[in-house]
């Protein structure tokens, strides 16, 4: 295939042609005839979401492997890394290999996490073709997945000994405000008084449990990175720690200010805070303190979403409105396309050692994402492909992409799909 006068994200104009899967040449102009005139359009490399709930096995009402894969492909994402809670949890061999059979329908590439509970098997899960271990969490969140210091220290060691990335899910429950539940929690849905979730979560315990977690990973030298940092103090934290962290979509560009109009679905864990932390969360994503974006794509029914505060599900959708809405940020001229690029794609595949992925350059897999930059539409949840049907940025806009191709196989091209041709990046 070759793709014509397509301008990549530090603005050059480039001819690009694939072979057998990779990207064969960059060039300023390649002869033979272009399959595809890309004049006007921006080539960016398919982003690399690693931070991702599938739901299978055990929740595929919610989502299967196709359906969020094709999301995924839909939104320019070519590889996804699925988290450990599900039913069975991915805590030992039994439960990788059965949501490796499931991943097998995926439309992009992928990668599975392991998980850490009293009952985890690491020699069982260690021995698989592992990504990275986590989503570890430190205070329960969906699967009811919280562990203890002592087993949280256990479990980094053990990875470090291994040299795999920890991914941490950094909330120290004693430092919850328990007073909040004793407030007007209000109706269901999106009637629900969902700032009260904001308040009980308090932010300021993200700031002690990340801060917790890069003490433990220095002590076994382990690479730590930091799921979903939703504050100034968090991100700060990890950084001044020598972690890693990602801020989702949600974090982004939501705020409590919201939490009136979203109801339940905006509940999330860790939850939406304050406007002028979004705030400084942005500016972090912006000047590059912030390595990554990742969704944290957790979708619910609307069903179990019209629920009560205390009772309904934490998660949003987010796998397809990912790129769409950083991309709207970088034609308003928000964030840069570089910017853009490391934070969904460079970055990602440095810091989780995936060297075929990543970047637009010769020798790396064809996973690539058309677009044209001023195709600027509103984001609607039926138009969407995930299986819940609805989206927390309903009524925004965003970009979206034209063509996706994984390892230069077209995977989705102006709203039809091609084959399921992902597989595991790790064999």
């Amino acid at each position: 295939m070759l793709i014509a006068n397509a301008t990549l994200p530090d603005g050059r104009e480039r001819d690009v042609r694939i072979a057998d899967g990779e990207i064969d040449a960059v060039e300023p102009s390649l002869s033979g005839d272009p399959d595809v005139d890309a004049a006007g359009k921006r080539l960016f490399p398919g982003a690399i979401d690693v931070h991702v709930h599938f739901r299978q096995p055990g929740y595929s009402h919610k989502e299967t492997w196709e359906t969020g894969s094709k999301s995924a492909a839909a939104g320019g994402v070519t590889t996804v890394v699925d988290q450990p809670n599900t039913d069975p949890a991915t805590v030992d061999g039994a439960g990788f290999d059965e949501k490796a059979d499931l991943a097998a329908a995926s439309y992009v590439d992928y990668g599975l996490n392991g998980g850490v509970t009293e009952s985890w098997n690491p020699e069982e899960l260690f021995d698989r073709p592992l990504f990275a271990l986590g989503e570890v969490f430190l205070a329960d969140s969906t699967g009811d997945m919280g562990i203890d210091a002592d087993l949280f220290g256990d479990a980094v060691a053990r990875a470090a000994e291994d040299d795999v990335t920890v991914t941490v899910h950094a909330e120290d429950a004693d430092l919850f405000d328990q007073s909040a539940r004793d407030e007007d929690a209000g109706g269901a849905g999106r009637d629900a008084n969902a700032d009260l979730w904001s308040a009980f979560r308090a932010a300021e315990a993200e700031e002690a449990a990340v801060e917790r977690a890069v003490e433990v990973g220095g002590e076994s030298d382990a690479a730590i990175h930091i799921a979903h940092t939703s504050t100034p103090e968090g991100i700060d934290a990890a950084s001044a720690g020598g972690a890693t962290c990602e801020v989702t979509p949600h974090h982004l560009f939501l705020s409590r200010d919201d939490a009136d109009e979203l109801g339940t679905y905006g509940r999330m864990n860790p939850p939406l805070r304050s406007a002028e932390r979004r705030e400084a969360v942005y500016e972090r994503v912006a000047d590059g303190t912030v390595d990554v974006i990742a969704t944290d794509h957790a979708p619910h029914t609307r069903e179990e979403k019209e629920s009560g505060l205390w009772d309904a599900p934490s998660g949003v959708p987010g796998v397809e409105t990912m790129l769409p809405l950083l991309l709207e940020e970088a034609r308003r001229e928000n964030l840069s396309y570089e910017r853009v690029r490391d934070l969904i794609a460079a970055n990602p595949a440095d810091i989780f050692d995936l060297p075929s992925k990543g970047r637009v350059e010769e020798g790396r897999d064809a996973d690539l994402v058309l677009f044209d930059p001023e195709a600027s539409r509103e984001i609607r949840g039926e138009d969407l492909n995930s299986k819940c049907g609805w989206t927390p940025f309903e009524g925004r806009r965003g970009v979206f992409p034209e063509l996706t191709l994984v390892r230069g196989e077209v995977v989705y091209r102006d709203g039809e799909f091609g084959d399921a041709v992902g597989r595991n990046v790790r064999r």
